[in-house]
């Protein structure tokens, strides 16, 4: 069930910290974590709604009514601010957050109270953060500023210290069925299907059903790399321009429907025979690294689902569909093989958020990618 008034699903216990905030005193500053597409972004604004909305029983707000819940729900209230990732690197620049700590310097516009919501907040670079701590030692009346990260350990012990912290897993398969069941994007069997497809990120679900090209391209990368299980280094390291370009198209479609679920989704560029190394040199370095993320994406996912049939738990696959060629798949790969992979794709990960190049990341994996012995 969602809570009166509020838009999240599926975090019961984030929800009733948030409620007690609106009714009794919020903090001045809240680091809000989880993995990507949680929920972290809705939460905020369910918080931010509570704050500002006008409804005078603070235990009915956000009452979802009034003016100012009708203006955030437009995204266009004078007295919430947000900030997300800009420019090449993909960061948030320290002149953001001094942009920012001169909004929420001055009085509100409308109400009593100023929110600001730092989407992405682990992007901060340390300039940045330096530059946020003035306001979260010393914040305005009235002011509660919400960093949403991914990675807590990647903010500054002095920024972590100063704020009230509240973290978000997973969403249950049941929630995310009703989202979207809810948005008319899936009847409860293909919703099912998409929850374990997301790993449980509703707004990687709702992407999905958004655009069904990107299930399909995603069943395609993943089938390409079962291919290579079996292939030697050279045809691993000229498959995996590909890769990254297949990996390119899904996270345009993903990401366009996440900002704008009801969007067309884009045209989908040339086929593989098509594209050309120029095409490649020209992408900015951020969508080189959204591409490579997509495909560690699918690429963890399908090492887990092996490591998992190689176990013999074949009932939490992310596609069940799949278990016929997983399987197969599975015959001649060691666990302890793809065990150490799945470290290795975290690594990686770490690696892409400290700008390593993508494509020498991508080689590296590619070449451990575990080779079935059958095949050797």
């Amino acid at each position: 069930m969602r809570a009166p008034g509020f838009v999240t699903r599926g975090q019961p216990a984030a929800i009733k910290a948030v409620r007690a905030m609106i009714v009794g005193q919020p903090p001045h500053a809240l680091l809000l974590g989880g993995p990507a597409s949680v929920g972290k972004t809705t939460l905020a604004l369910d918080l931010a709604a509570g704050l500002l909305c006008l409804d005078p029983d603070p235990a009915a707000r956000p009452c979802r009514a009034c003016r100012s819940c009708r203006q955030i729900a437009g995204g266009n209230h004078p007295d919430l601010h947000r900030l997300a990732p800009e420019g090449p690197g993909g960061q948030v620049g320290i002149g953001q957050v001094r942009s920012l700590a001169t909004e929420l310097a001055l009085l509100p516009v409308e109400g009593s109270r100023r929110i600001a919501i730092v989407e992405s907040a682990h992007r901060l670079n340390e300039d940045a953060q330096n530059a946020m701590l003035k306001t979260l030692e010393e914040p305005p009346p009235g002011t509660t500023l919400i960093l949403c990260v991914e990675e807590e350990d990647r903010m500054l012990p002095t920024v972590r210290s100063r704020c009230a912290r509240l973290r978000l897993g997973p969403v249950g398969t049941r929630d995310i069925e009703l989202i979207l069941d809810e948005r008319g994007l899936a009847d409860p069997p293909t919703g099912a299907r998409l929850a374990r497809l997301a790993s449980g990120r509703p707004g990687i679900a709702v992407a999905l059903a958004s655009a069904p090209e990107a299930v399909s391209i995603r069943s395609e990368i993943g089938r390409q790399l079962v291919d290579l299980l079996g292939a030697r280094p050279a045809a691993r390291l000229a498959a995996v321009r590909d890769l990254l370009a297949r990996s390119a198209e899904l996270a345009r479609l993903i990401d366009l429907s996440l900002a704008s679920p009801s969007a067309d989704p884009p045209a989908l560029e040339a086929s593989p025979d098509e594209r050309s190394p120029e095409a490649e040199v020209r992408a900015p370095a951020a969508e080189r690294r959204r591409a490579l993320a997509i495909l560690l994406d699918v690429w963890r996912d399908l090492a887990r689902d092996l490591a998992l049939v190689s176990l013999g738990d074949a009932r939490r696959l992310h596609d069940p569909r799949q278990l016929e060629e997983i399987q197969a798949a599975s015959v001649g790969l060691r666990e302890q093989a793809v065990a150490l992979f799945l470290r290795r794709l975290d690594r990686a990960g770490e690696q892409l958020d400290a700008n390593v190049s993508p494509e020498l990341l991508a080689d590296s994996l590619v070449l451990a990618w575990p080779r079935a012995e059958a095949a050797a």
